[in-house]
């Protein structure tokens, strides 16, 4: 199994080293495996982890929210329990979405009067 740096992990996953560190304090990533001079080191599990971590983030999903989902991982809640997790979080994104989209043709209506 290859570990990763953390300089190297940021790399891969695009995010800055505080950042995985933040998440791994959050207890959404982890815990990091240790070297034996005890440096981080991030394993292909990791960077996954990392990965969907910045997705869900990226999506406008909160810290709060991101630590409900890892526990209901953790704790081997029924795949029902999961699943109607993620839907609820999905339904919010729609929302979001159809807003934005409401936004984006006001900003063009404007664009076209002031042209």
């Amino acid at each position: 199994m290859t570990a990763l740096t953390p300089a190297a992990a940021a790399d891969r996953t695009g995010v800055s080293i505080d950042t995985l560190r933040y998440y791994e304090r959050e207890g959404l990533i982890g815990p990091i495996r240790r070297s034996g001079g005890g440096r981080r080191e991030y394993t292909e599990n990791d960077v996954f982890w990392i990965g969907l971590i910045t997705c869900f983030r990226d999506a406008g999903i909160g810290i709060a929210d991101l630590r409900e989902f890892v526990t209901i991982l953790r704790a081997e809640h029924s795949p029902q329990e999961r699943v109607a997790f993620l839907r609820e979080r999905r339904t919010a994104l729609e929302q979001r979405v159809a807003a934005l989209h409401r936004a984006m043709e006001v900003l063009d209506e404007k664009i076209a009067y002031y042209s």
